[in-house]
């Protein structure tokens, strides 16, 4: 079958004055610029386009940005002769009102199930999320949260929503993100959204579905976290952060802002770190939620350990300890039950592995370990800091019977954090591989392969 050439973009490539070869060698730059690096498009690509072929993501976005910044004008993908697509920053922009937000958080539900490979590739951006903590901190209380659609949402929706919440986040703390990230999504694509899209609710309905749908986009960019996709787990948890807005709910929006502060650490970005934990504490303090506030806190310890800022980063945990001892569980949301002294002692752990203080480590460790059994990935990633600790210690025999168990558990895992912690015990070992307790356990490791 003949294609209908494609006359719009020819049109636009002769007002833009671009050459075929010019407009391909900026599209391959841009995509690389937006993090699409590898594009080899030519000039006979750009003739294959105007001959009527229809080109893949992400080229019709990158088009519509080369083709504006020529032009000086908006430039859609219509105006291209090419079907809509999503724009390259779907969802890392927190939105000025309700309608853009629904909107935004919906197409990126959409686009991910779609397995779009924008997404798939997206990096971490910075500024997106410094952008995303001061509308936080600066927008006005959402006026009205309402839809005006022809279904009418009631409290049986929200509990729906909640539960399924509340579900696959024990799933993922057993199994791992990789097991169960896909439903998730696919949950928010298929019921989520009609609701937010099409339901008829008030403002009080409204809000509490608002919060719903905010906890669960927050687990699907945690789990993106987890699965280290994590341009789009920023991108998740920026229009979870939109949809507590939302709500109204600033004790979620300040856990969504930790979450934030944990990625950044995580990806190496402790100055950001610092800047999310603190907008995070702004939140708690307006909640008066004390478990929130010294989650917060001990996450600035965090990045002041990344940066090698010891007295800051004592300063920090002696906050977050006070903040924990003050909180009332009873009447914070269930949530933030994950919250306790074990977890807050692995947070200890964590910052004393980064300053290099092997004790410290070992003691806040060993405490971290008495938590709930259901955190298999959590239990995982305490024992990585215990067998750290143990190391920095000198304690190599028993280090490598900690590290023996982390590594256990991180093969039941479809979680690649947990690979990640376990490639830097190894690199922690590699110094003392010729010692006997060290090949002992490679080769318990390539047998257990076998």
């Amino acid at each position: 079958m003949e294609r209908e050439p494609n006359r719009l973009l020819q049109q636009l490539i002769a007002e833009a004055g671009f050459s075929h070869k010019g407009l391909a060698r900026r599209l391959n730059d841009l995509g690389a610029a937006r993090g699409t690096p590898g594009l080899k498009y030519d000039h006979s690509s750009v003739l294959r386009w105007i001959g009527g072929q229809k080109p893949r993501d992400p080229v019709p976005s990158l088009l519509t940005e080369i083709f504006a910044l020529r032009l000086g004008r908006r430039v859609t993908s219509e105006d291209l002769g090419m079907p809509a697509v999503a724009p390259l920053d779907l969802g890392q922009e927190f939105t000025h009102t309700w309608q853009e937000g629904v909107a935004t958080v919906t197409a990126l539900w959409h686009a991910d199930v779609e397995r779009r490979r924008f997404l798939i590739d997206s990096t971490f951006a910075i500024g997106a999320g410094s952008v995303g903590a001061i509308r936080w901190l600066t927008f006005p209380t959402e006026g009205r949260p309402s839809g005006m659609g022809a279904r009418r949402v009631g409290r049986a929706d929200i509990a729906a929503i909640r539960e399924v919440t509340r579900s696959f986040g024990e799933l993922d703390n057993r199994f791992g993100s990789g097991r169960v990230r896909s439903s998730v999504v696919k949950y928010l694509d298929n019921a989520v959204s009609p609701l937010l899209k099409d339901g008829s609710y008030d403002d009080a309905t409204g809000k509490q579905l608002a919060s719903a749908a905010a906890e669960l986009t927050r687990l699907a960019g945690w789990m993106a976290y987890d699965m280290e996709q994590h341009g789009l787990a920023q991108r998740y948890l920026i229009q979870a952060l939109r949809l507590a807005r939302g709500a109204d709910d600033q004790t979620l929006g300040g856990e969504i802002l930790a979450g934030m502060a944990h990625q950044a650490i995580y990806m190496g970005q402790p100055a950001h770190a610092l800047d999310l934990a603190r907008a995070s504490q702004m939140a708690a303090r307006g909640a008066g939620v004390k478990t929130l506030l010294a989650s917060s806190q001990v996450l600035e310890a965090h990045a002041h350990a990344a940066m090698g800022d010891t007295r800051s980063c004592s300063a920090s945990l002696n906050e977050a300890e006070r903040a924990f001892d003050a909180r009332m569980p009873a009447d914070e949301p269930s949530w933030l039950s994950y919250f306790d002294e074990a977890y807050l002692s692995a947070k200890f752990a964590h910052c004393f592995r980064d300053l290099g203080a092997g004790e410290q480590v070992v003691r806040h460790a060993h405490r971290s370990l008495d938590m709930d059994g259901r955190y298999v990935r959590g239990r995982m990633f305490n024992l990585s800091l215990l067998a750290a600790g143990l190391l920095q210690s000198g304690e190599l025999e028993e280090a490598c019977k900690v590290a023996t168990r982390a590594l256990e558990l991180s093969g039941e895992l479809q979680s690649s954090r947990s690979r990640s912690y376990a490639d830097d015990l190894r690199r922690r070992l590699k110094p003392y591989r010729n010692e006997r307790p060290v090949r002992a356990l490679r080769e318990r490791q390539l047998s257990v392969a076998v």
